[in-house]
């Protein structure tokens, strides 16, 4: 499972833990975030893209104590996509972006030839 939600509780084992074996990007949004609602169909389409060498955890930071998450990660907009490798933040980046620009994102941050 490339994409998937998550939540305060699973986090540690969905996202640190898996990190330690393929990077994971976090998805910090809100339901009432229209710039959250326009970057989702673009993360998934390259996260399909990528065939598993990357995976997405959505976090809805308005759900249970989920804000939590995002105060521990000091997210001050959202989106905010954070890239977990060997479970530590390793890279962020805000707001809606195309496609390409995610790709490139990705690519300065992962080795996608050698990525698992």
């Amino acid at each position: 499972m490339w994409i998937f939600d998550t939540s305060l509780e699973r986090f540690p084992r969905e996202v640190l833990d898996v990190s330690r074996e393929v990077p994971v990007l976090v998805d910090f949004w809100a339901d009432w975030c229209a710039p959250c609602i326009a970057i989702a169909p673009v993360l998934e389409r390259v996260l399909e893209s990528l065939r598993g060498k990357v995976r997405l955890a959505r976090l809805e930071v308005d759900e249970g104590e989920n804000m939590k998450l995002a105060g521990h990660y000091r997210v001050r907009g959202f989106p905010t996509i954070i890239l977990f490798r060997d479970g530590e933040e390793r890279a962020r980046f805000s707001g809606a972006r195309p496609a390409s620009w995610i790709h490139r994102f990705l690519r300065e941050h992962i080795d996608l030839d050698r990525a698992e």
